[in-house]
């Protein structure tokens, strides 16, 4: 069989190989290129922050301090030399004179047992505190995360409302002008329409501008990903808590659990102050060797601080720890007495908002279509004027854009209710449309 012959399949099969992996990459390119739905932004945003980073670091570090606080001091080793002779015949000799001796020690502090175990549970409360740390900066990403999908998201309904307006008014611009030609209209509505125009062109750019920021506002969280197209929104009329009762769970907001923790802390700096006020103690073990015609030595020392100043030291320590104690406390009790009114604040905003846009959503809006169309049809039946027509326009324009609004407002309060307390491992409830799993 000729050589090329039998290339042949192995080139096929290659080719084949080369085919199949493109397409797998296309669709692997085409699946991250599709719709970006809050849930996606928000685990995104979770893997990208290099602030939720940092602060896993600091559990890491505070973790691994709350282990070593416990431990006992490392021993000292001590070197040294002993009655060195400086003047006379056996001046700088380490062997003539007996009283001269080379010296070689272990010192060891021992504190005592409370104070390490103490040690070891201040360490403890402060990963602790960091740990809680770590939630309130991981909840504070997904509601920041889901402010801006939002803010994009309505933004872009706008400009998409905005658009549909500017094609029907260009079609009105035509009818006029039909009519003016035909003798049935006049220049002043054409003129009319044309003014109309400009002003939802101008409008549209604002909207462009606001589309923009609001994607370069969630890029800050997501990167690239933001040039997406967005999925749909999740259900903003429901929450994952019970709006009743949110308030009465904000001792385990983050926030409020890293203050709660900081009290922790601040007691187990006070307990450390008044167990040092019992002394620690060294020991220390030295040999000490002479001249060949002298014995060698041993030394055993025992060292205690002497407080002899107490009252104006030690005492004073334990009354301002004490005293930050009491700030903590202080500072808790205050945050979660704000927290719960602005809590409240916005489950009533929230609430307000719904009913709002279901009064707009049911009423008005249906109301400034039908007016609409009340308009056209008495415009093409020569019984109604152009203006009128332009006139309904216009209120069915900013009808639905007071209803847009108004349901970006309430994503507001939704994002900043649904987000007080972090999904931790990912928002796998959030469903468009339909109900916040926790």
């Amino acid at each position: 069989m000729p050589y090329f012959m039998r290339r042949k399949p192995c080139s096929c099969r290659a080719a084949l190989a080369a085919a199949a992996s493109l397409c797998i990459a296309a669709s692997a390119a085409g699946a991250a290129d599709g719709p970006l739905s809050l849930a996606e932004a928000l685990r995104l945003a979770q893997s990208e922050s290099r602030q939720l980073a940092a602060q896993e670091a600091a559990v890491t570090a505070a973790r691994e301090m709350s282990v070593s606080a416990g431990q006992m001091p490392d021993p000292v080793l001590r070197l040294g030399v002993d009655n060195l002779p400086v003047t006379g015949d056996d001046r700088f000799s380490t062997t003539a004179d007996f009283m001269t001796m080379r010296r070689i020690g272990v010192m060891q502090e021992i504190p005592r047992e409370e104070k390490r175990r103490l040690r070891t549970e201040r360490g403890e409360r402060e990963a602790e505190r960091e740990a809680a740390n770590r939630a309130a900066v991981l909840a504070n990403v997904q509601r920041d995360t889901a402010l801006a999908w939002l803010d994009r998201y309505y933004s872009e309904r706008m400009r998409a409302v905005q658009d549909a307006l500017v094609q029907d008014l260009r079609a009105s611009i035509e009818a006029a002008q039909a009519a003016y030609r035909g003798g049935r209209g006049s220049q002043s509505d054409v003129l009319a329409a044309r003014a109309a125009l400009v002003m939802l062109q101008d409008r549209g750019s604002m909207l462009d501008r606001q589309v923009l920021a609001a994607r370069i506002a969630l890029a800050r969280w997501i990167g690239a990903d933001a040039e997406r197209a967005l999925a749909d929104s999740p259900d903003i009329r429901t929450l994952r808590f019970d709006a009743d009762t949110i308030a009465d769970q904000l001792r385990h907001h983050p926030q409020l659990d890293a203050l709660a923790r900081q009290v922790a802390l601040a007691e187990a700096d006070a307990r450390l102050a008044r167990a040092a006020k019992k002394a620690d103690w060294s020991v220390e073990l030295a040999y000490q060797q002479r001249g060949p015609a002298f014995s060698n030595m041993v030394s055993i020392g025992l060292s205690v601080p002497l407080q002899i100043a107490q009252g104006s030291r030690q005492d004073r320590d334990e009354a301002a720890k004490l005293a930050l104690a009491e700030q903590a406390r202080g500072q808790y009790e205050d945050a979660l007495r704000m927290h719960a009114a602005e809590v409240r604040a916005m489950v009533a905003d929230w609430r307000s908002g719904l009913e709002r846009l279901s009064r707009i959503e049911t009423e008005l809006v249906p109301l400034s279509e039908q007016r609409t169309q009340a308009a056209l049809a008495a415009y093409r039946g020569n019984t109604g004027t152009l203006g009128a027509v332009l006139d309904a326009r216009r209120n069915e324009r900013d009808t639905r854009m007071q209803a847009l609004q108004v349901a970006a407002e309430i994503g507001h309060a939704w994002a900043q209710l649904n987000f007080l307390f972090p999904y931790e491992g990912g928002p796998g409830g959030l469903v468009p449309n339909g109900s916040e799993k926790p």
